[in-house]
């Protein structure tokens, strides 16, 4: 393959917040969530200058180990060739480490941003190549699947590749999270489980699975039991009791909710008439936002978008 030549105009990508698991979905399903991440990115005649704006700004690396950064030149390889140098600005929206994908959103930045800025990128690497390498970077397929193609999307690895389909959720669905003020670390809240379950148990979270896709898609009435889970979420209980806590107190008083990914942000699937009220029930120590469902996905944008 010949070496890529590159555009010199910047370009912008948009990559939103994803929900992993949805409860009895572990490491399958996803939900692309109204909250999102840009990120624009020119080639440069020569180094590397990062800016991030929001989201983990303090904290972030601004250099080669930035997840956007590694992102690209995992990208760039693939398609030929690394650019003399290149401009990356980050605005950040996505909270970190509370189980909303923000990790996911940065390799889906990284990995698109790259394709954009190629000539040719699209024909280099296509949506299917761009989600296997998305799953390389990520070691599960939930969330950068959810990212790329928005909606409500089902994943899994057949002959070691990364595959996934995207549905429609039903429109009347509303997500309110809560967010709480200290993240937890996705190696240890994955670090809780067990390595088997009671056959019970599996049988449970199979059917309940594949309820959650007729309820989210086409009878939201059913959305309490569909996102019945009995594989993860009381496991990882002692690494976010209030989370697990708020999600047993909302599931009695009849809201659908659920462990958002690793956590430990809490997901509530609600109505328009209920979403609302719904936010107001965690009471202090807890963001709760309501969302839009996205559709979109990861996408390229013209630079003047309004934020």
């Amino acid at each position: 393959m010949a070496g890529p030549a590159f555009r010199a105009a910047a370009v912008r990508v948009r990559v939103p917040a994803t929900s992993a698991n949805l409860g009895p979905g572990f490491d399958a399903f996803g939900l692309a969530l109204g909250l999102y991440d840009d990120v624009v990115v020119r080639v440069a005649d020569s180094g590397l200058h990062v800016d991030i704006a929001g989201e983990g700004a303090e904290n972030l690396a601004r250099d080669e180990k930035h997840l956007v950064v590694r992102s690209m030149r995992t990208a760039f390889d693939l398609l030929g060739g690394q650019p003399r140098g290149l401009e990356v600005v980050c605005a950040n929206r996505i909270p970190h480490g509370r189980g909303l994908g923000s990790s996911s959103a940065a390799i889906c930045a990284g990995i698109m941003a790259a394709r954009a800025v190629t000539i040719g990128g699209p024909e280099r690497l296509d949506d299917a190549a761009l989600l296997e390498l998305a799953t390389e970077i990520e070691g599960h397929p939930d969330n950068v699947a959810a990212c790329l193609l928005g909606g409500f999307t089902l994943a899994w690895t057949e002959s070691g590749a990364a595959r996934a389909i995207r549905l429609d959720p039903a429109a009347s669905v509303v997500p309110v999270v809560f967010v709480p003020s200290k993240p937890v670390l996705t190696e240890v809240a994955r670090g809780l489980l067990p390595r088997t379950v009671p056959h019970v148990d599996a049988a449970v979270n199979a059917g309940r699975a594949a309820l959650l896709v007729e309820a989210l898609t086409r009878r939201p009435e059913l959305l309490l039991p569909a996102t019945e889970d009995r594989l993860h979420q009381d496991y990882r209980a002692p690494a976010m009791p209030e989370s697990v806590a708020l999600v047993n107190r909302l599931r009695a008083d009849g809201v659908p909710s659920v462990i958002s990914g690793a956590g430990p942000t809490v997901l509530a699937l609600t109505e328009e008439g209920a979403a609302d009220k719904v936010s107001r029930l965690a009471g202090e120590g807890w963001a709760a936002n309501r969302l839009a469902l996205d559709a979109a996905g990861a996408c390229v944008l013209p630079l003047a978008v309004g934020q």
